[in-house]
C-alpha cells in the first residue's frame, strides 16, 4: 500500500520531520543574495526558526520576487550544481526559472512516483503521458517518476490525438495521464474512430490536473472513458507535478508535509484561515537544494480537508482547487470563479464539456455570456432548448449571484486548445 516509510508517518513525526527540514532549509537559505537580504530586511536569523509557529515570521515569497531576481538570483548552491531549469513562457516580462540539483531531480522522481504508487499503479503497468515536454515540468515530471516506480513509460507528449490513441491500442497502455479538457477531446475523437474505450483498450487509470474541473467533470470523464481519474496538483515553482495527489479513496489531495509546509491564508489580510476555510495556497519547500522557496504564495485558492483519510495517511489533504486568487473574475462587484460555473454548467447532461465564458461591455454595461456545447444535437426542438436555458440561467444566477446571458451552440462550435483549456476571454473596455 505505501511505497515510502514518509506515507506512514504519524502527525507528530511528520511535524517533527518538518521542524528538522525547515531549520536546515532555512540556513541553507542564506546561501542565496536574495533570501539574505529579506533576512536581513526583516530583522531575523536562521537561528531565529525555533519551531513551525516560527515560519509566519518569515516574509512571503512571491512570482514577483522570482521574476525580479531572473534568472539565478534565488540560487542557494553555486551553478555548477545545478543540472536543470524549468522556465515560465516569461510573455509578459521576465520568465520565472527554477533551479534544480541532481538530488532534487532525484527527489522528485520519488515524489511523483509516490503519487503513482498511492493510486495502484505498478511496475506492470504502461504509462503515457500526453503532456509537453521541454520547459513543461508535467512532461519530464511525470516522464521520470513513472520510470522510477518501474512502468514502462509512452512519452507521447501533446497533441496528435489519432497518434495518441494508436499508442493507446498499440501499447496496451494502462494509465494516461492528461488535462482534462483533452481528456474529453480524445473521448470525442474515440468517437469518431469507432473505438470504445472499455472494449478496445486497456485503460484503467487516468491522472488528470493542471487545470482547475469540477468533480462532476471529473465523474463524466470516468464514465466516458470507463476509468478512475485521480486529481494531481503541482506547480513548477514546486518542482512540478508530485505536490499533492489523491489516493484510491478520492477525497481530497494528500500533500507531502515532508517535502511541503502547508498554509492557507486570507489573500488580503495575509493571515491564517482557520482549517476546513477556503484560502490562499502558500508552500515553503523543505526538501530541496538548489533554489529552495519559503512561504510561496501560489495564488491558487484551495482548503484543508478537515479529518482523517480512511487510507491511513496522516499528511493533509487539500480541497480541489476552486480557482485562482488572480484569475478571479470581478463583475458587477461580485467576484466568481469560473469553477463554479463549470460545476453548474456539468451537471446538465444535455450538455458537453467545452464552454466559453466571454465577458464584454455593452451600453456601458459588464455583462457575461456563456456559451456552452449541446451534447446531443436538438438545435431544432425550439421549446427544450429555451427551458433548458432557462433552467441553466436560473441555477447559474443562484450560484454566482448575477444573471449571466447563456447560449446552447452545436457540439463541435467552440475552438478546442490541445494545451489548457481557455474558459475566459475578458473582452470588456476600460474608460
Amino acid at each position: 500500500m505505501y511505497l515510502h516509510k514518509e506515507e506512514t508517518l504519524s502527525r507528530p513525526q511528520i511535524e517533527a520531520l518538518q521542524l528538522e527540514r525547515l531549520q536546515w532549509t532555512v540556513k541553507h537559505c542564506m546561501n542565496s543574495p536574495f533570501y539574505k537580504k529579506r533576512f536581513e530586511e526583516a530583522g531575523l536569523t536562521p537561528q531565529d526558526i525555533r519551531s513551525l509557529d516560527d515560519l509566519q515570521r518569515i516574509p512571503f515569497t512571491t512570482k514577483q520576487d522570482l521574476r525580479d531576481n531572473y534568472p539565478y538570483g534565488l540560487a542557494s548552491v553555486s551553478m555548477d550544481k545545478v543540472v536543470r531549469l524549468h522556465s515560465s513562457s516569461g510573455t509578459t516580462g521576465n520568465p520565472t526559472v527554477v533551479l534544480h540539483s541532481q538530488r532534487d531531480l532525484d527527489e522528485w522522481a520519488n515524489a511523483v512516483a509516490r503519487c503513482l504508487h498511492m493510486v495502484g499503479l505498478r511496475p506492470n503497468d504502461v504509462f503515457q503521458n500526453s503532456s509537453g515536454y521541454g520547459m513543461f515540468t508535467g512532461g519530464l515530471g511525470f516522464q521520470y517518476g513513472a520510470e522510477r516506480l518501474g512502468m514502462l513509460t509512452v512519452p507521447a507528449a501533446a497533441g496528435n490525438t489519432k497518434r495518441q490513441l494508436k499508442f493507446i491500442t498499440d501499447f496496451g497502455t494502462t494509465a494516461l495521464h492528461a488535462i482534462p479538457s483533452y481528456v474529453t477531446r480524445m473521448y470525442e475523437v474515440m468517437e469518431e474512430m469507432g473505438i470504445d474505450p472499455r472494449r478496445d483498450t486497456k485503460l484503467r487509470t487516468l491522472v488528470i490536473g493542471a487545470e482547475p474541473h469540477s468533480e462532476e467533470q471529473r465523474r463524466r470523464i470516468e464514465e466516458m472513458m470507463g476509468v478512475k481519474a485521480y486529481n494531481s496538483f503541482g506547480m513548477s515553482e514546486m518542482c512540478g507535478p508530485g505536490v499533492a495527489f489523491e489516493c484510491q479513496e478520492q477525497n481530497g489531495l494528500h500533500i507531502w508535509e515532508d517535502y511541503y509546509i502547508v498554509e492557507i491564508i486570507d489573500p488580503e489580510t495575509l493571515q491564517p484561515v482557520p482549517e476546513g476555510e477556503v484560502g490562499e495556497l502558500v508552500l515553503t519547500t523543505i526538501n530541496r537544494e538548489a533554489m529552495p522557496l519559503l512561504r510561496y504564495r501560489t495564488r491558487d485558492l484551495t482548503r484543508i480537508l478537515p479529518g482523517e483519510c480512511p487510507c491511513g495517511r496522516q499528511h493533509k489533504r487539500l480541497d480541489r482547487m476552486k480557482g485562482r486568487s488572480d484569475d478571479m473574475i470581478i463583475l458587477k462587484g461580485v467576484n466568481i470563479f469560473p469553477i463554479q460555473i463549470e460545476t453548474i454548467l456539468m451537471q446538465f447532461k444535455e450538455l458537453s464539456t467545452n464552454y466559453l465564458i466571454t465577458l464584454q461591455t455593452q451600453d456601458s454595461n459588464d455583462e457575461m455570456i456563456v456559451e456552452v456545447e449541446l451534447e446531443n444535437l436538438f438545435t431544432d426542438d425550439y421549446a427544450r432548448l429555451h427551458s433548458l436555458t432557462r433552467e441553466i440561467t436560473r441555477q447559474l444566477k443562484d450560484e454566482i449571484l448575477v444573471t449571466p446571458y447563456v447560449k446552447l451552440v452545436p457540439k463541435g462550435t467552440l475552438p478546442v486548445a490541445e494545451g489548457k483549456a481557455v474558459r475566459v476571454k475578458d473582452m470588456r473596455k476600460t474608460f
